[in-house]
């Protein structure tokens, strides 16, 4: 069965929490920070959903010190325009995806002096929160992950990659926590009824991961202080969540690691519904 528990994992003191508002295919928002300061990565659902979701973990948006951009497709940014006009949040991304977030008609003008532009692999800093841009392999201008830390603990969150390599491997070890794309299972992708080429486009290195990669490369991150995992980005045509689950479980289990999946609490973010919120003791 899939970890359960109640609005909040671990104690509330002085901490780094991750909370997923909502995950998958047709839209994703996460809050992330402390408690000093609190970010949203990516804005892709509405301003309302938004709003609701962080008001269930006693968050409101004006809360937010700013939103942190992975890239520009529609499932990550729907909800930004209204989101920096409304709120006057800061907005952080690549050059490269500001230009095309610029460049989308179905945002709406959002005033430049809100856009901050930042670099893969340089670290910056929002208050107590050191953010480090990780650049991944997906079909955008210039996409990137995010690890952040403060304090002894840091998590990442990486979703949207077709693969993986040694370099990415090495940037995100020793992690405390990690929510982790499991977009899709092979085989229901593979039969299903997308066309030919967007088949091959999920399938591809600037696609998506599989469940299988997804517990692959995880095998690689484990390590004896490993907190929570979060499984996120579904596709709900491709993908469900007990499948995902299960598959990521049998691959730390099978892989070559000295782990079990027994050894880590799990969980599937879901995409219409806000997930417990894990929190990692300084």
């Amino acid at each position: 069965m899939m970890e359960t528990g109640s609005n909040y994992i671990g104690k509330r003191i002085d901490m780094l929490e991750l909370c997923s508002i909502a995950s998958g295919s047709s839209g994703n928002c996460i809050c992330v920070g402390s408690d000093e300061e609190h970010l949203l990565i990516d804005a892709g659902i509405s301003g309302k959903r938004i709003e609701n979701g962080l008001n269930s973990i006693d968050l409101t948006s004006r809360d937010m010190s700013g939103i942190l951009i992975t890239h520009e497709h529609n499932d990550h940014i729907a909800g930004l325009g209204v989101m920096a006009r409304r709120y006057g949040l800061p907005i952080y991304a690549t050059a490269g995806t500001i230009d095309a977030i610029q460049n989308t008609s179905s945002v709406g003008k959002i005033d430049e002096a809100l856009f901050h532009e930042i670099k893969p692999e340089e670290p910056f800093t929002i208050g107590e929160l050191t953010i480090t841009p990780i650049s991944i392999s997906h079909d955008a201008a210039d996409p990137v992950a995010y690890r952040i830390r403060s304090g002894g603990r840091s998590f990442a969150v990486v979703t949207d990659l077709g693969t993986y390599d040694e370099a990415l491997i090495e940037k995100l070890k020793g992690l405390d926590a990690l929510l982790l794309e499991a977009n899709h299972d092979l085989h229901m992708l593979e039969t299903g009824i997308y066309p030919y080429p967007l088949k091959r486009r999920i399938m591809g290195e600037k696609g998506h991961l599989s469940n299988e990669s997804s517990g692959q490369l995880l095998c690689e991150l484990l390590h004896d202080g490993f907190g929570t995992v979060m499984l996120g980005h579904l596709s709900k045509e491709n993908n469900y969540e007990e499948l995902a689950y299960e598959a990521v479980r049998l691959e730390i289990t099978m892989g070559d690691n000295p782990y079990k999946a027994e050894d880590f609490p799990m969980y599937v973010a879901k995409r219409d519904a806000v997930s417990p919120v894990i929190r990692m003791n300084e």
